[in-house]
Order: C-alpha cells, then structure tokens, then sequence
C-alpha cells in the first residue's frame, strides 16, 4: 500500500522528527485518501499524523540496529525535493 514510505531505521544520522512526521502524514494521506486537508477533515488528519508521530518515533527507538542501513534515501535528504520545497514556500 505505501511503497513510497522509506525505510527510517537505520539511517547516519537517524531519522529526524521532521522525516518521521513526513512519513506519519504520508502514511494518513494514503490511508485516508485525505489528499488536500480541509476544514472537516483537518482535526482527525492531524490527530491521525501526531499520533503515528509518536508511534513511530518509538518503535524506531526501541528497534535494535540495522546490520546494514536502508537502501534508499528518505525524501527529506534528497536535495531535489528540498529544493522544490524551498521553491514552493518561497513562491506563496
């Protein structure tokens, strides 16, 4: 179902909040099929997002290390998309 969500665990550095939030929120996006958030449905989107939040940031710290770190690179590393971000918060 989420084949875009990147492996966290593991990674030099660890997982930041902000990734592991990013993946929470796309995780609730895929499931809910809540794309665009709007007045009805951002109260449980962004319970949903906190809630996966912190369960993910648990379960990443109670996981014993990887043997070998992920194979991919989570998003928010990738200089493309943080470009792209840049370009849209600075565009409006």
């Amino acid at each position: 179902m989420c084949r875009n969500i990147t492996p966290l665990r593991g990674l030099e550095p660890a997982a930041t909040a902000e990734e592991i939030e990013a993946a929470a929120r796309q995780y609730v996006r895929k499931v809910s099929g809540v794309q665009t958030v709007s007045d009805h449905t951002r109260e449980p989107f962004e319970r949903a997002v906190a809630e996966i939040t912190a369960v993910t940031t648990r379960l990443l710290a109670e996981l014993p290390p990887r043997k070998q770190p992920p194979t991919t690179v989570p998003p928010l590393r990738r200089p493309e998309v943080r470009a792209r971000m840049a370009a849209k918060t600075a565009g409006g």
